[in-house]
Parts: C-alpha cells; structure tokens; sequence
C-alpha cells in the first residue's frame, strides 16, 4: 500500500465516519422533535417532516426491504475491499459519501426491528421531491462527485 493509497483511505473514512454520525444525529433529532409538529423552514418550500419508509427512494420496493440492505451491503463491502487503492481526494470523498450514506441507512434499519427489517427515518421534506435524509443526500452527491471526478480524469488522460 502506497502513500496515495493510505491517503485516499484516510480521505474516505473521515468523509465516511462524518456523514454517518451527521446521518444518525440528525435522525435521532428529527425522531424525537419532529413526529406531529412539522417545522416550515422555507414556506412551500422545505419543511422538516418525520416519516418512515420501509422501500428504497421514492417509496419503491416497501415489501422488500431486504432488497436494499443486500443492495446497501454489496456497496459497503465494494467500497471497504477497494479502501486502499490510490485514487483522487475528490474520488475518495465521494466514495467516503456513498458509504457513510449506506451505513446510515443500514444502521436506521439495524436498530429500528430486527434482522434488518426497520424503516429508514426520512425528514428532509422539499415538497416537489419524496422526503428524504442526509444519507440519501450524500449518496447522491457521492455519486455525482464521482460522475464528475470520472470525467475529468477521462478528459486529461484524452489530453483534452
């Protein structure tokens, strides 16, 4: 393992262990303020909302929960065997974003009913969009960090 390798992995567990204590604190503050009094940040616009959900997003797949723990633990496993490989800052923070957002969710479902089977706390309400949570946020942007990051190195290897 070189020295790039060690710093990606650095990279990617502190993005990791932050988006995952951010996740659980949040939900944890939103399961306890916000079930029946729903706070109106921008009106029309964002509101903070406590709901479950049992699927994936969108609500899809609510019976088959067990579908995207299996789906969350092959990307977890995935991101921890390839940890140490030399990559960009930029691609290991978007990795970092991806996993910390998987084990949040992971985590909501571990502790929320047994085997795997709770629901995921979602409280993040933009009123043209299904509620969500900073897990789902960050897997989003971690997977936009890539696309972009992905681009870019495909650019200068092209010479363009």
């Amino acid at each position: 393992m070189g020295r790039a390798g060690s710093r990606g992995a650095a990279v990617l567990a502190a993005v990791a262990v932050a988006v995952w204590v951010l996740d659980r604190a949040t939900k944890l503050w939103a399961e306890r303020t916000l079930p029946g009094a729903p706070i109106e940040l921008v009106p029309g616009a964002l509101t903070l909302r406590y709901t479950t959900n049992s699927g994936g997003a969108f609500g899809i797949g609510r019976s088959a929960p067990w579908l995207f723990v299996g789906a969350s633990l092959v990307v977890v496993v995935a991101i921890v065997l390839t940890a140490f490989r030399p990559r960009s800052a930029p691609s290991a923070a978007g990795l970092g974003l991806i996993l910390g957002g998987a084990l949040g969710n992971l985590t909501d479902r571990a502790v929320r009913a047994p085997g795997f089977a709770g629901e995921v706390v979602d409280f993040i309400d933009l009123h043209v969009w299904p509620v969500f949570n900073l897990a789902d946020a960050s897997i989003v942007v971690g997977a936009l960090v890539l696309v972009v990051t992905s681009a870019a190195q495909d650019r200068r290897r092209d010479g363009a």
